[in-house]
């Protein structure tokens, strides 16, 4: 049976009791976020006028079946990803340290919230903004993957849940790369995420997983923010043009998509011109 503990007068559900003291080593917790399935608990933690995002692995979180240890080891894993693909549109790394019987990453604090189906209020608040601004978020997320890829890694569980949209700055923030793999990735962690997301290939065992797989994470991305994560044409808010180049993006045959994130961007523009111009 689950309980509820408080840290600072916030509850924070865990599989069983674990003390959670040590998070007054970064602050006052002001907020638990999302641990539910997680192999993380997440906290908004403030030191002084400073605040910060601390993600936490090692305690027993809700729905993770894996052990702590198997937490602390991803956590662990995904923290030179963060340093090196470092951009405006990521969640910025702070450190890293061991306390509290597990690890703890650091990051930046950001006033975005999240804009995935799993937030209805602020999902519903992004959908209303007009296209342009919706248009401008989806170009920034794709050349942040540019980026991603030119650092050598792939995208592994990128899904609505990991954009975040600050409303006030008109800025979107990819919250969560835990699971990015330096590309080209052979493996089998079973499906993580949304099945919205995955490609065939990330479903398949001992499918080579890359940059071209990573087209079709974002061209799923496309119909998340632009089709109401329906593919069929009549559901579709944009032009044909922009129809045509994110279908493509997400076919089955690795052939017939966009072989690198860049050709992608450049198809993507050049219909998104002509869209503009209409």
């Amino acid at each position: 049976m689950s309980v509820t503990q408080r840290i600072d007068g916030v509850p924070v559900p865990l599989e069983r009791p674990f003390p959670l003291e040590f998070l007054h080593h970064f602050g006052t917790v002001f907020r638990s976020l999302g641990n539910t399935g997680s192999p993380n608990l997440c906290f908004g933690v403030q030191n002084g006028v400073k605040r910060y995002f601390v993600k936490f692995a090692g305690a027993p979180t809700i729905g993770f079946r894996d052990s702590a240890d198997d937490a602390i080891a991803w956590l662990t894993a995904a923290i030179p990803i963060y340093q090196a693909c470092k951009h405006p549109h990521l969640i910025r790394f702070l450190r890293a340290e061991e306390i509290g019987g597990g690890v703890a990453a650091v990051f930046e604090w950001t006033d975005a919230l999240g804009v995935g189906r799993m937030y209805p209020q602020s999902h519903a608040r992004f959908q209303a903004l007009p296209a342009e601004k919706r248009l401008r978020a989806y170009r920034d997320i794709l050349w942040l993957h540019a980026h991603i890829a030119a650092q050598g890694y792939v995208a592994i569980d990128f899904y609505d849940g990991s954009i975040m949209y600050d409303f006030a700055r008109d800025a979107v923030i990819v919250c969560d790369i835990d699971y990015y793999q330096k590309s080209p990735y052979t493996g089998d962690m079973g499906l993580l995420g949304s099945t919205k997301f995955v490609s065939p290939e990330e479903i398949t065992p001992g499918a080579v997983m890359d940059e071209i797989t990573m087209v079709y994470t974002m061209g799923a991305t496309a119909f998340a923010l632009f089709g109401g994560f329906h593919r069929a044409r009549d559901t579709w808010t944009l032009s044909a043009a922009l129809y045509d180049v994110a279908v493509r993006a997400v076919s089955s045959d690795r052939a017939r998509r966009q072989q690198s994130i860049q050709q992608l961007i450049a198809e993507w523009t050049a219909a998104e011109t002509a869209f503009r111009s209409l």
